[in-house]
């Protein structure tokens, strides 16, 4: 009972990370690509719940920044103008699961103030926005290559255990191949063979592909491994002599024991490939500005000013991290579930 209730609590975080990740445009303050020229690198907003005189107000206010003469990305508060923080205020229009479009956010401040809650960038762009819209293409390529490897993993491991002989021969060793192949200079390779500019959706949908089918070959070899077990078991071999089809009993008898290999691989792979997507962007192989993706965003870090000077360009890293270890929480959680149904 104790391993099921970690386990809820640990899925029911990962899911709220993506719900997050798809309301972003609801939570972000700002438009991803909207810049603020006068405001490079500035700090995280100060959030002041009490005013020039002393008094306390429940609804937090922000000042106005002011960048100080002679400097650049140093910058003093407008004491004497503190604005009040708004919430569920209309702004720039984004698309609710790309669906229909809306202009609802859940916080917002009036002109000349901006909340800043995570900084801006050297565009003077909300880093906090750029953090929650990225979250969008890191999080959801990972999910999609990941459903892409274990489709086709799945499909060429069944086949192989099923069928046997020449087609499982066949199949392994290009599971052998591809268990061989250094996975990062093959993006390389094939990256370079594509036009330098290309859009943002043809780069999303071509790291999915990319990433999704150079993995599918350790899922395959398990599911084979699992299908070399169950159809040798007595009631399938019972239904083949009363004429089942071989599709029927890849469906009933043998997909249920793929189920929680499936589910502990998935939780293994998306991190992984979450990774290998903010590696390519990070290197500018991936979605390029001014799209924002973890990769990308962080990728102004190899400037050695901005990585010792404004702390909150780690924002995305530190989503990063916090990401891939809930989902290396969930694959011990679903491993451990699995062993104790076992036994």
């Amino acid at each position: 009972m104790r391993n099921r209730k970690w386990l809820v609590a640990i899925l029911l975080c990962v899911v709220g990370v993506h719900v997050l990740a798809l309301c972003s445009g609801f939570l972000a303050p700002y438009d991803y690509a909207e810049q603020n020229r006068n405001l490079p690198y500035a700090p995280p907003s100060t959030l002041h719940f009490r005013d020039t005189q002393g008094v306390f107000h429940w609804r937090p206010c922000v000042s106005p920044l002011v960048e100080r003469p002679g400097t650049f990305g140093v910058y003093d508060e407008d004491a004497n103008n503190c604005l009040p923080v708004r919430f569920f205020v209309r702004g720039t229009e984004y698309t609710v699961l790309w669906l229909f479009q809306s202009n609802w956010h859940l916080v917002g401040v009036s002109q000349p103030a901006k909340i800043f809650l995570l900084g801006s960038d050297g565009y003077g762009r909300d880093q906090l926005s750029r953090l929650l819209y990225g979250s969008r293409l890191s999080l959801f390529a990972g999910l999609l290559a990941t459903a892409l490897t274990l489709g086709l993993g799945g499909l060429l491991g069944t086949i192989a255990g099923f069928y046997g002989g020449w087609v499982d021969a066949a199949l392994m060793r290009c599971v052998e191949l591809f268990l061989a192949l250094p996975w990062l200079y093959l993006l390389f390779a094939l990256r370079a063979f594509l036009p330098l500019h290309i859009s943002a959706t043809q780069a999303f949908l071509l790291l999915i592909t990319a990433i999704g089918v150079i993995g599918w070959a350790r899922p395959a070899r398990l599911i084979r491994g699992v299908i070399l077990s169950g159809k040798e078991r007595s009631y399938v071999m019972a239904a083949r002599m009363f004429g089942a089809s071989d599709l029927y009993l890849m469906r009933r008898h043998m997909a249920p024991y793929t189920y929680g290999i499936l589910l502990t691989q998935a939780a293994m792979l998306v991190p992984q490939y979450i990774l290998a997507e903010v590696t390519l962007s990070f290197l500018g192989l991936g979605v390029a500005e001014p799209t924002p993706s973890w990769g990308n965003m962080l990728s102004i870090l190899q400037q050695y000013d901005v990585l010792v000077s404004y702390w909150w360009m780690w924002a995305p890293g530190g989503a990063l991290i916090v990401v891939c270890f809930g989902y290396w929480l969930l694959a011990g959680a679903l491993q451990t579930r699995a062993e104790s149904i076992a036994h």
